[in-house]
């Protein structure tokens, strides 16, 4: 399993868990001097921190959280400091080293990081951290051609039809347990993630794909010929939120953070973010 992926079901199963998660918002404080924010200034960059090969929020210097890191600075009057790197084993190790402490490499951390769930374990054992400003939720979907798998209320519609799905992720699990492995000997497995899966739907080497909604969506909105759909699994819920992270004692920066997510929520400007890399944005 490769770290992004990794990180991706710990975050899945924890939303799974919960039965969804809810929004954070950071802790309002008085109107006090803002040292966070101040040091910033003073810089006059903001540092944000996003997933290396995460697509299509981040790949090669471009991506959805790319354009919302630039949106994000320039809100504040900042300059962007784009700090990428590589998921390290669990979301613990990933906020330590890009938000509260630095990695032992010497690089980081940064003043914000992406892409972090937003859930309650998490928060509560990183109390080192503060996340809030949820900004989409993710869910796990499948996709189909439409003239292979015409309705699809239940994966009886896909009973002997190959599906592609990175089998080491949340969707590659899901299916791959369903109905006691019943479907097990039809998933083409040996993917990387959710678009390489879309794509081998494009080629007709598979009826469906399955993978997280902005991954499908990526590469297949649009397309009539295909449909995109809630994996019908029961265990599948209203998936799960990402949002930003900050040190636990940086509230001004968070509150400042907030107020410029808000903006670009109710500006349209978030939601064209994510019509750039034809996925739907779906609010928290």
């Amino acid at each position: 399993m490769s770290q992004i992926q990794r990180r991706h079901f710990l975050g899945a199963t924890t939303a799974l868990a919960l039965g969804g998660v809810a929004s954070a918002a950071p802790a309002q404080t008085s109107a006090m001097p803002t040292p966070t924010l101040d040091k910033l200034r003073t810089l006059g960059r903001l540092s944000v921190a996003i997933y290396n090969d995460l697509p299509p929020f981040h790949v090669a210097g471009k991506g959805i959280e790319v354009d919302l890191a630039e949106a994000l600075a320039q809100a504040l009057g900042l300059k962007l400091s784009l700090l990428p790197f590589n998921a390290g084993e669990d979301m613990k190790d990933d906020l330590r080293n890009m938000v509260w402490r630095g990695h032992y490499l010497g690089f980081g951390p940064a003043d914000v990081m992406l892409h972090v769930p937003v859930d309650r374990p998490l928060m509560e054992a990183n109390k080192q951290v503060q996340v809030f400003a949820p900004y989409y939720r993710e869910r796990v979907m499948l996709a189909r051609r439409v003239a292979d798998v015409p309705q699809a209320d239940s994966l009886d519609a896909f009973k002997g039809k190959k599906i592609a799905v990175p089998g080491q992720t949340l969707a590659g699990w899901l299916l791959i347990g369903a109905e006691g492995g019943a479907y097990r000997n039809q998933l083409l497995t040996k993917l990387k993630d959710g678009v390489e899966a879309a794509q081998a739907l494009q080629r007709g080497e598979v009826a469906a794909a399955a993978g997280q909604a902005s991954e499908l969506e990526s590469v297949l909105a649009g397309d009539d010929r295909y449909a995109i759909d809630p994996l019908p699994v029961p265990r599948m819920k209203e998936g799960w939120a990402v949002g930003c992270a900050v040190k636990a004692e940086a509230q001004d920066l968070a509150q400042a953070l907030q107020a410029a997510m808000n903006g670009l929520a109710s500006s349209g400007k978030l939601a064209e973010m994510f019509a750039k890399a034809r996925v739907k944005w779906r609010p928290v």
